[in-house]
């Protein structure tokens, strides 16, 4: 007994330099047992080594090497087992606890790196229970205790059987499976929860923190393309600029200010008439980027004075206008309101641009100007119709009779219009809506069965505006590739399914005033032209004369200030022929 104890000191030297204690028994894993291995083949090296020069044998009762040897094995083995049968253990319990059997989308190293994270989360919250990989070479095949099974439709079975309720997808893994749309709507018709890894596009290859997997959200699932855009190219000619965004607190306004802010401009100048979003935005800029000059100011754009006095004060050589009031049903009850917001104060915008010297006016319209059926989409064509004219009547050297400010001895504004359809999670929109008639036990609200819309992540909108917006030489329409449109009907559907709500039902509202099943980009008499990005095409649209349109401007607003409705809208579908009114009171001027 006294020689074992003797020999045990020399194995504690191999537990002290691989620290083989301060594992967590039931966290054990391939890296922890090769340490316990070590660590022991140390301790008998040591023994081996010090009975040849030390010759201690003299005073210990000798023990052959054939026995030493038989020691390590035993002691390796027992002390492996234990850990493993802890682990076992621990993982059985967990699989009859509240947590989630899942298989990992993904093998290799990005595969192992999640099923490694997710089994030293605390408190658990998944179960491996398998890995799905299309690489032939390792379908069939055991990896970390469990096997690896090919991605197809078989494989929803296999998790049914299973009672596999969760796929988490390896961050190498993630373009890949998400550019298969339909296969990730079976996964989700299915029943199936995918989680997909936050900074899947940053992972550098080291720990993953499984803290950061999110289930997958409805706009991971719409079917569209990658959209790449030259940012580097919009930041070369943003930095150390002036730019002046109207509507700065709103949903693409203020995703606007986020993305220029990061091209570091001279100072950026944020107009909103909403007090409480433009103090977030306000507070946000503080945050996020204390070192850009932001200065936001509260007030209206058809308020003339005072935006001549915030241009003269700070000459923006940039002008972003994305101020616009944009809800269908709102503008159909206040058409006059749309008209002075809407037309009017981008037409003070566009003309103090002018004045002042602006380099470049990029206004921010919509898929529903196209063929308008309703009032707000008629105020964006009006909008666009005049900022095209003025831009035609510049580069002709027409006389607009707009004066010039001081310093400014010729008019050098480019005018850009951008049009694309709904945004995902803007306010207003249907999918916020929708997430919270879930949350309140439904129902969920559709006004049409076969209503279609188009949509576009905020983020991926906001790239292509600045870039058409930029890169666009003036008087030019662009269009943005809007991909495939989607039924609202499926939408809030596949919302359902995803949320995990039960008895959520789905309403059939009638379409509202105004509205139309289908959104259009283009009308049936515009053709497009192709342009540096595959994703934005220039439209080629009927162009107006300016003193023409200016005459008809001049009317509508005077009209509109009577606050007349019939009258409003009237000379509004005199301007803009195509519009023709759906679901409205204003039908009866079609006929």
């Amino acid at each position: 007994m006294g020689t074992l104890s003797f020999y045990l000191l020399f194995f504690l030297v191999g537990f002290r330099l691989l620290h083989t204690y301060s594992g967590i028994l039931r966290y054990s894993s391939f890296a922890d047992l090769y340490r316990i291995v070590l660590a022991n083949l140390i301790g008998i090296t040591c023994i081996i080594i010090a009975r040849l020069f030390l010759h201690f044998d003299a005073f210990l009762l000798p023990i052959r090497i054939r026995d030493l040897i038989f020691m390590f094995v035993m002691a390796t083995t027992f002390m492996v087992a234990a850990r493993l049968f802890v682990k076992f253990i621990f993982d059985k319990i967990n699989e009859n606890g509240p947590v989630q059997r899942a298989f990992i989308f993904g093998v290799h190293q990005g595969g192992i790196a999640l099923a490694k994270a997710i089994r030293m989360q605390e408190p658990v919250r998944f179960v491996l229970k398998g890995f799905v990989s299309d690489e032939k070479d390792v379908v069939g095949h055991m990896l970390q205790g469990v096997e690896v099974y090919e991605k197809n439709i078989r494989l929803l079975e296999v998790m049914r059987r299973k009672n596999v309720s969760s796929l988490l997808v390896s961050p190498l893994k993630r373009e890949e499976l998400f550019s298969d749309v339909e296969y990730l709507n079976q996964l989700v018709d299915a029943g199936i929860n995918i989680y997909t890894y936050e900074t899947a596009q940053k992972w550098d290859g080291n720990e993953i923190n499984a803290s950061q997997l999110r289930e997958v959200q409805i706009e991971d699932l719409l079917p569209r393309d990658e959209i790449q855009v030259d940012l580097e190219a919009v930041a070369r000619l943003l930095s150390d600029s002036c730019i002046l965004i109207t509507g700065s607190a709103g949903s693409i306004g203020s995703e606007m200010v986020r993305q220029i802010a990061k091209f570091s401009p001279r100072q950026l100048v944020l107009v909103d008439e909403a007090e409480t979003p433009q103090h977030d935005i306000r507070l946000m800029m503080r945050k996020e980027f204390p070192e850009v000059e932001a200065h936001t100011i509260v007030t209206s754009i058809t308020n003339n004075s005072r935006m001549d006095n915030i241009f003269k004060a700070y000459r923006p050589q940039y002008v972003f206008h994305a101020a616009a009031y944009k809800h269908v049903p709102m503008m159909e009850d206040n058409p006059s309101e749309a008209v002075l917001n809407n037309i009017q104060g981008t037409r003070n915008i566009a003309d103090l641009s002018v004045k002042y010297g602006v380099k470049k006016f990029v206004m921010v319209s919509t898929d529903k100007a196209v063929n308008p059926t309703n009032v707000m989409g008629c105020s964006k064509r009006i909008c666009e119709i005049y900022v095209q004219s003025l831009d035609k009547a510049l580069k002709a050297g027409v006389a607009t009779g707009l004066p010039l400010a001081e310093g400014v001895k010729e008019p050098v504004t480019q005018f850009v219009t951008t049009r694309f359809g709904n945004v995902l999670g803007s306010n207003g929109s249907v999918i916020p809506l929708f997430k919270e008639q879930i949350r309140h036990g439904g129902p969920v609200t559709v006004t049409h069965p076969d209503i279609i819309r188009f949509f576009m992540l905020i983020p991926e909108a906001c790239k292509l505006v600045l870039e058409a917006g930029t890169m666009g030489n003036g008087g030019e329409i662009f269009v943005f590739d809007m991909g495939q449109p989607v039924k609202i009907a499926d939408l809030a559907r596949r919302m359902i399914r995803l949320s995990g709500a039960t008895n959520v039902q789905i309403e059939f509202t009638g379409l509202r005033d105004g509205e139309k099943l289908y959104e259009e980009v283009l009308n049936d008499k515009e053709i497009t032209k192709p342009t540096f990005n595959k994703k934005i095409q220039i439209a080629q649209v009927r162009e107006y004369d300016y003193q023409q349109v200016c005459g008809w401007l001049d009317d509508l607003v005077a009209i509109s200030l009577k606050y007349d409705n019939m009258e409003t809208v009237r000379q509004m579908k005199h301007i803009v022929p195509e519009y023709k009114s759906q679901h409205s009171v204003y039908e009866v001027l079609d006929k």
